[in-house]
């Protein structure tokens, strides 16, 4: 009978989700880091975060907008939700939902509250993952053995790119289950 072995290993040159389609957009200004999404807004413009919202809703059909946050702290985390330090954590911008940019990704429609804030937590989440490097891959070896008698792993199937170590688990879980009944 032969023998599988899944391995869920960190995903150490995942892609940027903000170079992805989003149904929102990212506006963040930082002095060290580059984030959030290219725009043409500039922090030097705006003397305060609700100018800047103002701007944005000028230009914009904004169904939803939500400010950004982010710890800097031996690496950064972002959030819609302000953290508690106050010296290592503030505003860093605003995530937003233009009703153009989500129709022409998800189709005419009525949205609710709800679903707008899901749509702008999920990606907040998403970019989070990455930025604290919580993207995944999973490998599915078959064990076999050589001539020799030695055990090696050959490579079988292998996927990255999953934002959280659950999801990648699970799907690599259900790939070496299916994997192991194909050859039952």
């Amino acid at each position: 009978m032969k023998k599988f072995e899944l391995e869920i290993v960190q995903d150490n040159y995942p892609n940027n989700p903000r170079h992805d389609d989003n149904v929102t957009t990212m506006v963040c200004f930082h002095k060290r880091y580059e984030l959030g999404d290219k725009t043409d807004y500039r922090s030097d413009d705006y003397h305060s975060w609700d100018e800047m919202k103002e701007q944005i809703e000028k230009d914009n059909n904004v169904l939803m907008i939500k400010p950004l946050y982010m710890y800097d702290h031996s690496g950064i985390t972002i959030s819609t939700s302000s953290f508690s330090c106050q010296w290592d954590s503030g505003q860093i911008g605003w995530i937003f939902i233009d009703k153009k940019q989500l129709t022409d990704m998800c189709g005419a429609g009525t949205y609710t509250d709800k679903e707008l804030d899901e749509w702008i937590e999920g990606e907040v989440d998403t970019y989070d993952k990455y930025l604290t490097g919580d993207v995944w891959g999973y490998n599915v070896y078959e064990i076999v053995t050589c001539d020799k008698g030695h055990e090696h792993k050959e490579l079988v199937e292998s996927c990255y790119g999953y934002y959280g170590h659950d999801e990648c688990e699970e799907m690599g879980k259900s790939i070496l289950e299916h994997t192991q009944k194909e050859v039952v």
